[in-house]
Parts: structure tokens; sequence; C-alpha cells
């Protein structure tokens, strides 16, 4: 069974359900893991986040924008870079992967060691636990003292604690030049 549910109500509806029947879910995202953690082995109903794909406006001033669990990376990228900014995460599967699935898996990608993995990037979540209930911290606070920290401990948890399904997201400068070069040593 393939569930497409099209925002986190339907999310928790679909979890609550399962739930309560006992039903072992999966969920996929954009399924460019190499792993194999968003494939059905059996019997489990496959949650595809992929139609939770709105983008909020990209507000400059504070170099943040929201975006579903089903955008993928290049849509966010390209988002972003329409408003003069750039998200600090790059992949080559950049136009299959989603921001869920970068979540769930606190990916790195090619820019790590500029802008760091996907936690670094991430102010604010909404997911749904595996009872239906839905947690949300989407402020975008650069400090948030109020209790544990949810978005850092739903970041690389593959879906373990809670499905995220939303996300608020911080942007970095658009880098519009590069150089490249080749220095040889002895």
């Amino acid at each position: 069974c393939v569930v497409r549910p099209a925002s986190t109500s339907q999310v928790a509806d679909v979890l609550r359900i399962c739930s309560a029947a006992g039903v072992p879910v999966v969920v996929q995202g954009g399924n460019t893991g190499l792993v194999g953690g968003g494939i059905p082995a059996g019997g489990e109903v496959l949650l595809s986040l992929t139609r939770l794909d709105s983008l909020g406006e990209v507000d400059v001033a504070a170099a943040q924008v929201s975006a579903g669990a089903g955008v993928t990376l290049a849509a966010l990228q390209g988002h972003a870079r329409a408003a003069g900014l750039d998200f600090g995460v790059d992949l080559a599967a950049r136009d299959s992967a989603t921001v869920g699935g970068l979540v769930a898996t606190n990916a790195g990608g090619i820019r790590v060691l500029r802008y760091g993995s996907v936690r670094a990037q991430l102010l604010g979540a909404e997911a749904v636990l595996a009872d239906g209930a839905v947690v949300s911290r989407m402020a975008g606070l650069a400090k948030d003292g109020t209790g544990y920290d949810l978005v850092s401990l739903l970041c690389g948890s593959e879906g373990t604690l809670g499905v995220v399904t939303a996300v608020r997201l911080r942007l970095v400068p658009r880098v519009t030049a590069r150089c490249v070069a080749l220095l040889a040593l002895s």
C-alpha cells in the first residue's frame, strides 16, 4: 500500500490509523538513499512525502525559508537563488533528493566543510509522531532555550522519532563567482 498525503494532518491521520492497527510504516522521500531505508521490506505501508512540496516566501532579511518535506533540493536551491541567496547543502542527487530526506539523514553533501551539514541549516521543524500527534517548532529563532531542542533531535533520526513534514531553513549568501587554483608544491 502506498499513501501519498498532501498535508501534515493527512500524515497524522495515516500514522494514527497505522498505529492503531499495528501496521508498520516506511517513510519515503526522493528514494535517493543508498542503504535501502526508504524501501519496504515486506508488508509495511509506504508513506511517500513527495506531495508535501510547499515552499514559503524567502525571508531575505532573516535569510530563511520554510519548505515542505517533499520539496526537492533543486527546487529549494532555485527558490533561494531567485531571492539572491542559496542553501548551504548541495549533493549530486539534488533533482530527486527531498528536504525531508536531507533532514532525516542529516545530509552533508559537497559543501559540508564550508556550511556544515543539514543540522547547521535547520532552524525549525514540524513532525508527526507514531501515534499521530503533531509537534511543531517553526519559529526560526537562532536561539530557542524553551525546553529540549526537538529540531536538532529530529535531524538525523532517520524517521525513528517522527516523520518530518516541514522545516524552517537557514539560507546563505549566494556565491556569484568562483575560482579554482592548482598549486604544485614540492
